[in-house]
């Protein structure tokens, strides 16, 4: 393990044990829970984006194209007061694969997420229990026709790792500007491996193992350049919210 991942590892532990720590404190009844907005992602640094892992169709015989890079563009970053970078998610979504996998496999899917954060004690979970919003703040760009195809992921600590809570990403703007995105967690939809979950159940906010963020072309059958710029994924309360939130739940999910 290298110094800086040793390093990382050991502010995961040491993370780990405060934060069990004021959870028994306020069982105790020695604090009242927060309501205050939580920070859960920042994409400010190479260090925020190592935190994310990376995926898309062409990994298994696909041919989109996928990039995750800090973004220090002052024209794309205008409108961020005091950051002076931010995350852009990019590429080409292509419908077509390999002709040897043809009726084999689908292509048009790109995605990222947030990585597993093991530490000396246990994995680092986020309680969200508190709050009844997810809030990102993005920046929409490349090929209009795709707009519809993004979708946020949550993935909890529960006993199906396959399991994930999935909400489609409402954009309102549509001239490249950032604009804060709020979604209720009530309204995240189970699926399993790309399949709507039967028997939906509450998610369980107490322990939120990953988040990312995936663009499904091939769901609607929307191919194109992707550009999404990414800021901040936070946890807040309503009288946090600035905008209009996404009040309904979404059955057109995707894998």
């Amino acid at each position: 393990m290298s110094l800086s991942n040793l390093s990382a590892y050991m502010n995961r532990s040491t993370r780990y044990v405060l934060d069990n720590t004021a959870k028994i404190l306020r069982m105790e009844g020695a604090k009242e829970p927060s309501r205050a907005p939580m920070t859960l992602f920042t994409f400010q640094t190479r260090e925020d984006l190592k935190q994310f892992a990376t995926g898309c169709d062409a990994d298994i015989g696909g041919t989109s194209t996928l990039h995750f890079d800090l973004d220090e563009s002052p024209e794309r970053n205008k409108g961020i007061s005091g950051d002076l970078a931010t995350a852009r998610f990019w590429g080409e979504m292509r419908l077509d694969v390999r002709p040897e996998l043809r009726g084999r496999i689908r292509g048009g899917y790109a995605g990222f997420r947030s990585k597993p954060r093991p530490s000396l004690f246990g994995e680092i979970c986020d309680d969200v229990s508190n709050h009844q919003f997810l809030g990102l703040r993005l920046r929409l760009g490349g090929d209009p026709r795709l707009r519809n195809s993004y979708f946020v992921n949550i993935q909890t600590d529960g006993p199906v790792t396959t399991d994930l809570w999935q909400h489609r990403l409402y954009f309102k703007r549509s001239d490249g500007e950032w604009e804060d995105i709020f979604i209720p967690f009530d309204n995240f939809i189970l699926t399993n491996t790309g399949e709507l979950v039967q028997h939906q159940i509450t998610m369980f906010r107490e322990r939120i193992r990953t988040v990312g963020i995936s663009l499904l072309g091939g769901n609607s059958g929307v191919s194109g350049a992707y550009d999404l710029g990414i800021h901040s994924i936070r946890a807040v309360n309503e009288e946090d919210v600035t905008k209009p939130p996404s009040m309904e739940k979404d059955p057109s999910f995707g894998a």
